[in-house]
């Protein structure tokens, strides 16, 4: 729109520029033309421009004639004529070449802006300068900033001669302040204060200091868009007649504020008397009927008419009528204040897809994005149906942005092709980490992800990670489209050591490998069922047993061997439900996501238990471009034993604990530092061997966590546009301010089996099984999708932690977003 306005102020400065001319002598015989003057010009092309040859009469009309026609070529700046006995000679000085064209002092508009509107009057480098041309140009471009209210503006063309005849070109643009507003003022209006309509707009004047959002400088824009809010406000409140009669702004002396007044005149509230459908309603009448929300005896509003011929529009839409022409047609009656509403409706012809085109998709294959299509060729469009697929196309991890383009086939009125426009994303992703805390230092991991292998759509993952307490590597493939109904069907192969006393937990070391198989199937547009059966194998030693395992280690352990290793063979089944309706596969901004996942070991496995877990995620977009939202964030876990061994019941092995803290959980706080903590009970003993009852034992409670077997996490975050920013990162840089609670619990300590204790050991313990004792944190996070991976940069502040817990200000990751 601002292109458009500085060329037309350019292109208005050129108009009604005079040409100048010479008289001649009387009539005579023409002998000989010479032009004197000529250096980039060739003598035949300035002839041309004469409407005479050698031997034609001429007179004074005809010679002024051939001046001005010169000057039309474009290629002078002075012309003179001169009679020589019979010979006519010209004498011209040619228009300057314009070497280069300068800008200083503008901010408001973009060198590439007034590049382009010069361009459009002529005025380019390498071509001849039109000087008549000048002082127009710099009165459209002062004519503009006298539109966005900076009166004081002033622009001035400097021309600098160089050799051969050439010039630069400068303009000097004094930009100066947009004019304050000092005051609006609403005459006419009795039903609704000037408070109350001024709270609907979006100029302002006299705002406080602190309101440096206020939009209190004049924009002649802004301000026919606040007088169209005024006349919505009216309109949908019934009064059908109200209008805006004049609008004044007036200029204080210095320019430098204004004054605005708005002349109204509100009229009578009109009810609807009747509402009825005319035209052709495509044998839809009993649901258009019914899906109206216009009511008869109703107060009229002019946002409910609109809302609902653009709800008849798309529901035609759904059907094929691509093209519906849906209007009101108002029958006012003055006398008693009423209004008959008449809609038309023409559906025209059910429009089918010809084709369905792809661009932008360098690496993806295109049968990959065809499959995401709910949209068919051949079939009637539908515009639900045409967006529903653009959002499948946008929930691929793999993808930045999904456009699609409508387009009639030329000479066809029923039929349209779709051109889908998609930006790539990086697909693979350098999974890495490294992280920093008061007690664990540093920490490194790394790893390789690909979720569009060879642009088939297909995930396949190789990751090698060793970092100060794990050495882990996996290899895993899944497609997504095993069968063209979307089952997808995938594999693992995994092997990892874990050094539970490096990882912030109580000293235990766990070898473990397995592989496993899983299947996805659809049972919706949004909702999957997964399915999978693994093998595993666990091999446990170098335990520091505390108390809270005692009995699950009094089970398994060899009493002839009591520090030897412990192994267990289990398979592992699993099912899960899944929902997903959010906007984008990467940095959603609206929709939500839910995962239920339920897993047990089967009854013949070495351990017999049982996990739940259930992540949701929430966003909703504060504004309509999406770039505000909130996201809320909820993960539940439970986790038991099932069963009977030898007569002692099934326990979670502890192992399988959950636990909380650092960047994919509790922000703020070491990575599996927040939960119940090891309680290690040390009987005492008197000379000779002999033991003091339990009420004379001493306690010890450890710094480190050993996990619970319940945990309930939650999140808070504003996702905000990152400052500073280019436009064209936004959809790969994210800024977000959180607010992080959770807590970890074992629901089967029993704090009352310590009462035996002397009151200063029992005081010692905090009861474990309280869900209550949460920790919650605050700050900021960056996330920016790299050609590596997601890079995620987290600064947190603990706002409630317990004594002992480890925090962490600062973490950096590759290979994760939330």
């Amino acid at each position: 729109m601002m292109m458009k306005r500085i060329a037309f102020a350019l292109l208005m400065g050129t108009l009604g520029t005079s040409v100048p001319y010479a008289q001649a002598a009387s009539s005579f015989q023409v002998e000989d033309i010479e032009v004197k003057g000529l250096q980039r010009v060739a003598l035949g092309a300035a002839l041309t421009h004469l409407s005479f040859n050698v031997g034609d009469n001429l007179n004074d009309f005809r010679i002024s004639q051939s001046i001005k026609a010169l000057y039309q070529s474009g290629h002078f700046n002075d012309i003179r004529v001169y009679r020589d006995g019979n010979r006519l000679v010209y004498r011209v000085r040619e228009r300057e070449t314009i070497s280069e064209i300068i800008f200083d002092g503008n901010s408001d508009i973009k060198d590439e802006q007034l590049t382009e509107s010069l361009d459009g009057s002529n005025i380019r480098v390498g071509e001849t300068l039109d000087r008549t041309v000048i002082s127009g140009i710099e009165m459209g471009l002062e004519n503009f900033y006298h539109s966005v209210g900076k009166y004081n503006a002033k622009v001035t063309a400097k021309i600098t001669h160089l050799p051969r005849n050439r010039v630069n070109l400068e303009f000097r643009f004094v930009e100066g302040d947009s004019a304050s507003i000092k005051q609006i003022n609403i005459v006419g209006n009795e039903v609704f204060s000037d408070t109350e309509i001024l709270d609907k707009i979006a100029l302002t004047y006299d705002s406080p200091w602190w309101n440096f959002m206020a939009q209190d400088r004049y924009q002649k824009e802004a301000l026919q868009g606040d007088m169209e809010t005024i006349n919505s406000y009216y309109l949908n409140r019934g009064y059908l007649r109200f209008k805006v009669d004049s609008t004044q702004v007036s200029m204080t002396p210095n320019k430098e504020s204004v004054y605005i007044a708005l002349n109204v005149s509100e009229g009578e509230t009109y009810r609807v008397s009747e509402v009825d459908f005319i035209g052709d309603m495509a044998g839809f009448e009993k649901t258009i009927r019914a899906i109206n929300p216009l009511q008869a005896d109703e107060l009229y509003n002019g946002a409910e008419v609109t809302y609902t011929e653009e709800v008849i529009s798309k529901f035609l839409g759904r059907y094929g009528y691509a093209y519906p022409k849906v209007r009101t047609i108002p029958e006012v009656n003055d006398e008693n204040h009423t209004v008959k509403l008449s809609i038309s409706i023409d559906p025209g012809k059910r429009v089918y897809v010809n084709r369905i085109n792809f661009t932008g998709n360098h690496v993806t294959a295109d049968n990959v994005l065809r499959r995401e299509m709910r949209q068919m060729e051949g079939a009637w469009l539908s515009n639900s149906v045409v967006e529903s697929s653009k959002s499948w196309l946008m929930r691929l991890p793999y993808m930045e942005t999904v456009e699609f383009e409508t387009k009639q086939i030329e000479g066809e009125d029923d039929l349209v092709d779709i051109d889908f426009t998609v930006k790539e994303q990086p697909s693979g992703s350098f999974n890495a980490g490294i992280g920093y805390g008061s007690e664990t230092k540093l920490s490194l991991n790394a790893g390789v992800q690909q979720n569009n292998f060879l642009g088939t759509g297909n995930q396949l993952g190789f990751s090698v990670a060793k970092n100060y307490y794990q050495k882990n590597a996996t290899i895993s493939y899944t497609d997504p489209y095993f069968t063209v109904d979307a089952v997808s069907l995938g594999g693992q192969v995994y092997y990892s050591e874990y050094d539970a006393g490096n990882a912030n937990m109580v000293e235990y070391n766990n070898k473990t490998f397995g592989l496993g198989l899983n299947w996805g199937f659809p049972v919706n547009e949004y909702l999957r069922l997964n399915f999978g059966i693994g093998w595993k194998y666990n091999q446990i030693s170098q335990l520091q047993a505390y108390d809270q395992i005692q009995s699950f280690y009094d089970i398994y352990v060899d009493p002839d061997d009591p520090d030897g290793q412990l192994a267990f063979k289990t398979v592992d089944l699993n099912a899960g439900l899944s929902r997903s309706t959010l906007n984008r596969g990467t940095f959603p901004t609206a929709g939500s996501q839910q995962r239920l996942n339920v897993k047990m070991t089967s009854p013949k496995s070495d351990l017999q238990y049982f996990k739940l877990n259930y992540d949701a995620k929430f966003y909703f977009p504060l504004t309509r471009s999406q770039k505000w939202s909130v996201l809320t964030r909820i993960q539940l876990g439970y986790a038991n034993g099932y069963g009977s061994i030898d007569g002692n019941d099934q326990l979670l092995p502890f192992w399988e604990n959950f636990s909380a803290g650092g960047a994919d959980t509790l922000r703020g706080f070491e990575s599996n530092t927040v939960g119940p903590r090891a309680i290690y009970r040390s009987p005492q003993q008197i000379p000779g061997g002999c033991c003091l009852g339990p009420d004379n034992d001493s306690i010890y409670v450890s710094t480190r966590s050993v996990g619970g077997n319940a945990m309930a996490l939650a999140g808070l975050e504003l996702i905000v546009p990152t400052p500073f920013l280019d436009e064209s990162y936004a959809n790969s840089v994210r800024t977000s301010i959180f607010w992080d609670a959770g807590s970890v619990w074992d629901t089967e300590f029993n704090l009352e089996s310590y009462e035996n204790l002397s009151p200063v050991e029992y005081d010692k313990i905090d009861d474990f099984s309280d869900p209550s004792r949460f920790r919650s944190s605050a700050g900021i996070s960056f996330q920016w999708l790299s050609p590596m991976g997601p890079m995620i940069f987290s600064f947190a502040k603990s706002v409630r932690a317990e004594d002992g817990d480890d925090t962490s200000f600062f973490s950096f990751n590759i290979g994760q977003t939330f």
